[in-house]
């Protein structure tokens, strides 16, 4: 009987501490308060205002429709400087910013970001409500809800704008990462008194050209497919007379071909197969898709994808363009990963455009900032122990004469070089390699003829190579992780443009003829930065490229889409 008495009471007590401890969430505030004199609404409305910045506190930062605050305490500053009373709205009347502010809401994803997250849906419908209801224009519980939370779609919407939605990582260029309450308090009641809602929250977008470019072929893109849906095609397909219809279909809804007046046989298949051929090599054009009219795997993954999903891959990029600070260096070398391309801007000029070839998706080119330093005419190529062990050590050991064949020599501890025949190979691995494997100058070395040096723990540069046939292929991931550039010699003409004394006109092309081995140390060290931008902006239209290392599925999940 007493120990039944004391786990009763010990029951009773963490029942009770569990009350306290664990809390209840507040319920909601009231979803309806008509206030009869319009003269006293205001007043009410800054009653239910104060109540709904209690909720958002006991409810771990959620607003009534489960949409998180940007910060809490940004505003509540914001309602305490200026009494607490409403700001987007009074006596009934919405203020002249609402519609502004709804409309930034609802087009959104023209900047990259969702209408969900700034409460986009509960806006909507609680204006809806007021236009078709004269009575809601005296809802206290009405108005107070559309004032915080379009306070809080203006402040989240211009934190997103400037900074993105993804916290800044290692190689964020900006040196700040988000702005003060006392800031966001004072834009927003700058943008309220001057009536000018949009006009503050696109100055705040990166004027980058690249973000720019990508900006106006969102605007293109949905301009062109909004509204649209259209079937999908079976993935797994034989290429029967049913597909071929099936994906007829397709294109037609598309735009790519049109079948008016044109002659079908009895199973509806345009009789001219080459028009078929035609549409698909339309549809793979615009996406960036090798163009061989043939509707095979990758062809049918892209007709399937949604218009909206093709918006979010813009809005990905949009959200990489943020992560720049307000302005690029003079000059600078950029480098896209996935669209395999390397630029040289000078004064916002492309001075240089050159394909590259990366890193396979085994063998990532990593992004970067860094600042080149100098380039090496005819450089060794000192090969990473992780291609020593995983490629040639394997064959080095059934075949000593690989290493000839590579045109690589065996470097030991002291920088000598050893007759490889005098190793035993067998007894050497992971654990136990006291040698570097060095290929040697000229045009056997993948290296090719130039190497260009920029400090990085990686221990990737750009190079020339000794296949330069590849850089025809339009899937070009295709290195150990370096970046190989097609158009080295012009970099390199570029780089000593202005070191005329060192360096007089063509002296580089001089060392070239001679071969000689040198390295040429920059008097102007130039930044360069290793980006990837699986999306761009191009002459008013969006050009897509692959995400060939799955880097927008972990960016879409960061920003929750």
């Amino acid at each position: 009987m007493k120990h039944q008495i004391i786990v009763s009471n010990l029951l009773s007590g963490l029942v009770v501490l569990c009350l306290f401890a664990c809390g209840h969430k507040k319920s909601a505030p009231k979803q309806k308060v008509i206030v009869e004199n319009i003269r006293d609404l205001d007043e009410v409305v800054k009653e239910n205002i104060g109540e709904r910045l209690s909720f958002i506190a006991d409810n771990g930062g959620l607003m009534e429709d489960s949409v998180p605050v940007l910060r809490l305490s940004a505003l509540q500053h914001f309602y305490q400087q200026g009494g607490q009373m409403a700001q987007w709205s009074a006596k009934g009347v919405p203020a002249e910013g609402v519609n502004a502010m709804l409309t930034e809401i609802r087009e959104a994803i023209q900047v990259g970001l969702l209408p969900d997250k700034y409460h986009a849906k509960m806006l909507t419908e609680a204006l809806q409500q007021v236009q078709s209801d004269p009575g809601a224009q005296k809802d206290a519980a009405l108005w107070a809800r559309v004032d915080v939370m379009m306070s809080d779609a203006f402040m989240k919407m211009a934190t997103h704008l400037h900074y993105g939605i993804a916290a800044r990582d290692s190689i964020t260029l900006r040196k700040d990462s988000l702005y003060s309450d006392t800031v966001l308090v004072t834009m927003l009641q700058h943008a309220l008194k001057e009536k000018d809602i949009s006009g503050a929250l696109h100055a705040l977008e990166p004027v980058h050209a690249g973000y720019l470019a990508l900006k106006e072929g969102v605007a293109a893109f949905k301009e062109k497919y909004d509204g649209h849906t259209w079937d999908t095609l079976p993935l797994n397909y034989t290429d029967t007379t049913a597909f071929k219809v099936l994906l007829t279909n397709r294109l037609v809804q598309g735009g790519y071909v049109d079948t008016a007046g044109l002659e079908k046989d009895a199973d509806g298949l345009l009789t001219d197969t080459t028009l078929l051929k035609k549409g698909v090599k339309k549809f793979q054009q615009e996406f960036n898709i090798y163009a061989d009219g043939i509707a095979g795997k990758r062809t049918v993954a892209a007709l399937n994808r949604p218009a909206a999903d093709w918006l979010i891959q813009a809005a990905v990029n949009m959200e990489r363009w943020r992560k720049l600070p307000d302005s690029m260096p003079r000059q600078y070398i950029m480098v896209n990963i996935p669209g395999y391309t390397m630029q040289v801007i000078d004064s916002g000029e492309v001075k240089i455009a050159s394909r590259v070839i990366v890193g396979t998706p085994r063998n990532r080119t990593p992004v970067l900032n860094s600042v080149m330093t100098n380039f090496i005419l005819y450089p060794y190529w000192r090969v990473p122990y992780s291609i020593v062990f995983k490629e040639m050590l394997p064959a080095i050991k059934k075949d000593v004469g690989y290493l000839a064949q590579k045109n690589l020599e065996v470097i030991d501890h002291h920088g000598n070089v050893v007759d490889p025949y005098t190793i035993d190979w067998t007894k050497l691995g992971k654990g136990h390699f006291p040698y570097v494997l060095r290929q040697m100058d000229g045009l056997d070395n993948s290296l090719g003829i130039m190497k260009f040096n920029f400090q990085n723990k990686y221990s990737v540069y750009l190079h020339d190579t000794n296949n330069r046939g590849l850089f025809k292929n339009s899937f070009r991931a295709m290195s150990h992780g370096c970046v190989r550039v097609q158009q080295w010699d012009s970099l390199a003409m570029y780089l000593v443009r202005e070191d005329t004394v060192r360096h007089p006109r063509d002296s580089i092309k001089a060392w070239i003829s001679r071969e000689e081995k040198k390295q040429v140390n920059l008097a102007r060290r130039i930044p360069i930065y290793l980006r990837y931008f699986t999306a761009e902006g191009k002459e008013g239209t969006l050009l897509f490229h692959d995400d060939i290392y799955g880097e927008d599925k972990i960016l879409r999940k960061q920003m929750g889409y």
